[in-house]
């Protein structure tokens, strides 16, 4: 029997109902973050987890990716979930001065030698609930660290603490401001992605930087002198809005959460890891100078400021309140059985 005109309208209503629930139920995340497009951060840790968050829904979830600070700037981030802005964001807390104290200790010197240890240690903090009250109002995704960050400058070859004397040093933290304050620096605040121009202009003499900023960034093009002491490791977060993850139904939560915590951490932590031996290498092959100071901490001439700088952070955040020592102490475990573990 031939259809009616009527069942074949009934029929195409149907598909077309189909189709419009299936287009209902893609969800589309925005994801802000600071680094390039171009970088290997973005590549290899951000596009990587959408893609894999995309794959394992089954193409529910699709995340549309905003590097270089296009959706919100990078010290507005963390604010920009809270608000709804931006679905997810990805920042350095430092970047919000003072807003996350006991998550910083992490960039203290000592607590981690590479940027898996470091990511293991802050994820182990945060899953241990020494940090729930820093980030109560977001829904962490994971957490990780660059490698140790060293100093870097344009013409100045810096072997001891007193060559640093009078010299703009871009920091990017108070943290680690405060430490090269200790060393004779004059401290300068600005985000990663305004280093190159302010390099260009004059405005800084030099910078802290991790070896994978100065490939990402392309400092390396403006640098000369490289001083290899581990005095400082940047911390960051990837988060989800709150609002967000609640809409979402329970299979597309159950994606989320699959892709959350200390597997994400420490694939991060791998990537920087890899990213510093590339930067290197690249500093290495133009030329530069570069002085290794294996373990400031025991050394002579470095031990001092960095020591002071510990103490004199601590003891700021316990005038807060805070169990600054408490979680500096599980900050240190959690680097032994980090690195046993990855050992």
């Amino acid at each position: 029997m031939k259809p009616t005109f009527a069942r074949c309208l009934l029929a195409a209503s149907i598909a077309g109902l189909t189709i419009a629930s299936a287009a209902q139920a893609s969800t589309t995340l925005r994801m802000a973050h600071f680094w390039p497009g171009a970088s290997g951060i973005n590549q290899d840790i951000f596009e990587a987890w959408a893609d894999t968050i995309e794959e394992e829904s089954g193409g529910e979830l699709r995340v549309e990716m905003f590097p270089s600070g296009t959706l919100a700037k990078p010290d507005a981030i963390y604010e920009a979930v809270g608000n709804g802005i931006a679905d997810i964001g990805a920042t350095a807390q430092g970047y919000t001065a003072g807003r996350f104290p006991l998550s910083q200790i992490v960039e203290l010197p000592g607590v981690a030698g590479t940027a898996t240890q470091g990511a293991c240690v802050l994820q182990t903090l945060y899953d241990e609930g020494h940090l729930d009250e820093e980030y109560a109002d977001t829904r962490p995704l994971f957490m990780f660290t660059t490698g140790p960050g060293g100093i870097h400058t344009i013409d100045t070859d810096v072997q001891v603490p007193s060559d640093l004397e009078g010299l703009r040093i871009r920091r990017p933290t108070a943290v680690a401001g405060e430490m090269l304050e200790n060393m004779g620096a004059n401290p300068v605040g600005m985000p990663a992605p305004e280093i190159y121009t302010a390099m260009q202009r004059g405005v800084v003499d030099g910078l802290s930087f991790p070896w994978e900023g100065l490939k990402g960034f392309r400092i390396n093009e403006l640098v000369n002198y490289h001083t290899e002491v581990p005095f400082y490791t940047l911390i960051f977060v990837a988060t989800m809005s709150q609002r967000t993850y609640d809409g979402l139904s329970p299979e597309q939560q159950a994606v989320i959460d699959a892709n959350s915590g200390m597997k994400w951490a420490e694939n991060a932590g791998a990537v920087f890891d890899r990213l510093d031996v590339e930067g290197k290498q690249e500093a290495r092959d133009a030329g530069h100078t570069i002085r290794e100071i294996e373990n400031p901490l025991e050394d002579p001439d470095w031990q001092a400021p960095l020591q002071d700088g510990i103490e004199s952070y601590l003891a700021q955040v316990e005038e807060r309140g805070l169990p600054a020592r408490e979680v500096y102490e599980a900050a240190l475990a959690a680097s032994e059985s980090c690195a046993a573990d990855q050992g």
